[in-house]
């Protein structure tokens, strides 16, 4: 570990000891890892792991958090959040991410006053400053502590940290919720959010690790990465076929490749949109 992230890991260590007492949000990812792994190093049994199950996020992302915080010998509460109950969330508006953040962190919340914990500690790192997050403004107005970022924490260093601590998930992809496949403004329910779900479940298992299916109304487009696009391609037939068969009439590929977050490409022309309906 360089300097500078040791120095780090310190500043992160202080921080959770002033605490004395945490609740953890935990999706098993690297950053929340790195997050309870830490508290359960400061701070022993005084910590508690939170996963939550949601319609949006896979069964297999909550089963796998669990086993992680299990097998991290860390206390950990199962619980759920409904979020295709809430309108605001199913709406699917750019203000939707905020709603979905606000319902999670209200309820951690209120979990944590019932619990008796003071504290209750979310994954957010620095990188999430640079990109659109509009549930960085739920987690402020809930007083969730981001500690990574409260130390000053990049994905990089993250990671860094994640193999010193020898967690199995160090170079996990990070995932997301599955309302990220549809463009805004179209709305949400769970037919809509299965079909995404199982197409990409299925070239997951036939070697596309790194997919995304983009839900246009009654179109898939495939974002793989630019390197698989021909392996892709070697198997359309049976592809479209699958496709097909959960409920969309076309299939496309996105020749530009899989992008993280690349329905937010919109985000300047609806701004612009906005602005100008507004004048």
């Amino acid at each position: 570990m360089n300097e500078v992230t040791r120095n780090k890991n310190n500043q992160l260590g202080e921080i959770l000891q002033d605490m004395g007492r945490v609740m953890v949000a935990f999706s098993g990812g690297v950053d929340s890892a790195v997050v309870l792994k830490r508290a359960q190093q400061e701070l022993g049994d005084q910590v508690l792991a939170v996963v939550v199950a949601s319609e949006l996020y896979r069964d297999s992302e909550f089963d796998a958090a669990v086993k992680l915080a299990e097998d991290m010998g860390v206390a950990v509460l199962k619980t759920e959040i409904k979020e295709l109950e809430d309108a605001n969330i199913v709406a699917n508006q750019t203000e939707s991410w905020y709603y979905s953040k606000k319902l999670l962190y209200t309820h951690l919340n209120k979990l944590a006053e019932e619990l008796d914990y003071p504290y209750v500690l979310d994954g957010m790192i620095m990188d999430d400053e640079e990109d659109f997050r509009p549930g960085l403004k739920a987690r402020t107005e809930e007083g969730i502590r981001s500690v990574l970022q409260e130390a000053n924490i990049y994905k990089t260093e993250v990671r860094e940290l994640a193999k010193e601590l020898d967690l199995p998930v160090w170079n996990k992809l990070a995932s997301c919720s599955l309302a990220s496949r549809f463009p805004y403004g179209t709305a949400l329910d769970k037919q809509k959010v299965n079909q995404v779900n199982e197409a990409e479940l299925y070239l997951a298992r036939i070697g596309f690790a790194s997919v995304r299916v983009r839900y246009h109304d009654n179109v898939a487009r495939i974002e793989v990465a630019a390197d698989k696009i021909a392996d892709l391609l070697m198997k359309r037939e049976e592809i479209q076929n699958k496709l097909v068969s959960l409920g969309f009439d076309y299939v496309s590929v996105d020749l530009r490749g899989y992008r993280s977050g690349s329905m937010n490409e919109v985000l300047p022309e609806l701004a612009e949109q906005k602005m100008a309906a507004n004048a």
